[in-house]
């Protein structure tokens, strides 16, 4: 009875966690992973540093969103199955419903709403959760000089414009490589083997938009997109605008913008297309679509990842893959600094909402929800 209970508490405490970051979790997957990591590992203690770096790792190697995948795993590893699905649908459905009411009011007036003010004041607030973030792994993830040296010839290769899978497999090979040469091929070790599906929709007529198409459509994105909302962008445009003309270049850019105004996951982009194209039933089968594989990918994941830390081969793979994540996460954070501290009132916010996380320990949440206000308050003050 005790256990039961026990494991009803955890349940609930994951789904408050997820539904409240679904809500504030602006800046794109460094952020998610930052204010995840402050929660998971800093504040509650449900995991290590190193398992957070194991598993932050792992999701880099499978198809989709990443920081939405990184919720999922720690609802498995802290309560199974249904930890797993709290965790996803949790950090998706508040992201999703704020990206249906912009839909809804973007299909009645013809526009979005502004939001300058409130994004003026989030960016800066972002960037320290990310670099408080990115210290606090970097010491777990560099613990010695050659993953140090590899994790800044990744940081190289990610500010060059690799595709950041080819950096994190080269980084995880490099280092199983070492460890082979080190100990001599050591016998009946192999490779981490890497496979990922891949689905391909039926043929979908240019002009011709069906529900069944939207769904397909999405599945497919879900199943095979590695990389940033960028790399989204290309993909949407390629089929949605270029190919079939179910959207025009500004129904597109509009979409993207929603992805990245909101919080919670970049991909719920997929939400507003859907209702746009076709609907409430649109927008459910979009994001049904969308997301639903990573349950899966994570479910496997799930299963294999706990295990490869003892293995010497694949743990020195882990190594490489967090090191190189860390580094690509530092270039996304440099390219936030550009459009986040654009003036004096931002590199204050900056400031102020560092010096409260690491000498007062103030709660992420309470920080963006601030930071809005700020920006706000900003913005009215140069009108």
């Amino acid at each position: 009875m005790q256990a039961v209970s026990e494991q009803a508490r955890i349940q609930w405490e994951l789904a408050v966690f997820f539904l409240r970051l679904g809500f504030t979790a602006f800046g794109g997957p460094a952020a998610h992973l930052a204010m995840m990591r402050l929660e998971a590992v800093e504040r509650r203690q449900w995991l290590t540093s190193q398992a957070f770096l194991d598993l932050m790792g792992a999701v880099n190697l499978i198809p989709g969103p990443s920081s939405t995948q990184m919720a999922m795993m720690i609802g498995l590893r802290l309560a199974g199955w249904r930890g797993l699905v709290l965790g996803g649908v949790c950090f998706i459905l508040p992201a999703a419903l704020i990206t249906l009411g912009l839909a809804w009011a973007y299909v009645r007036f013809g526009n979005l709403p502004k939001a300058q003010g409130l994004l003026y004041g989030i960016k800066p607030v972002i960037l320290a959760v990310v670099f408080q973030a990115l210290w606090g792994l970097a010491r777990g993830a560099c613990k010695n000089l050659p993953l140090l040296v590899l994790g800044m010839a990744a940081l190289a290769a990610g500010g060059l414009g690799l595709h950041p899978l080819y950096v994190l497999l080269g980084s995880g090979l490099l280092c199983l490589g070492a460890v082979w040469i080190n100990e001599g091929h050591p016998k009946g070790s192999t490779p981490v083997p890497a496979g990922w599906l891949t689905l391909s929709a039926a043929s979908l007529a240019a002009g011709q938009v069906s529900l069944s198409g939207l769904f397909l459509f999405f599945l497919k994105i879900g199943s095979i997109l590695f990389g940033s909302g960028y790399v989204l962008l290309a993909f949407l445009k390629a089929d949605l605008v270029d190919r079939w003309h179910w959207l025009t270049q500004s129904q597109l850019l509009d979409a993207v913008a929603v992805g990245q105004m909101t919080p919670g996951p970049v991909f719920t982009t997929a939400t507003f297309i859907g209702y746009v194209l076709g609907g409430l039933p649109g927008a459910g089968l979009a994001t049904l679509g969308i997301f639903l594989p990573s349950f899966f990918f994570v479910a496997g994941l799930g299963l294999i990842v706990p295990k490869l830390r003892g293995l010497r081969p694949a743990a020195a793979f882990l190594d490489g893959v967090n090191v190189a994540a860390l580094a690509l996460m530092a270039v996304v954070t440099w390219q936030l600094c550009a459009a986040a501290l654009v003036d004096g009132w931002a590199w204050g916010l900056g400031l102020a909402s560092g010096l409260l996380l690491i000498r007062f320990r103030v709660n992420p949440s309470w920080l963006v929800l601030g930071g809005g206000l700020a920006g706000l308050a900003v913005q009215a003050l140069r009108a």
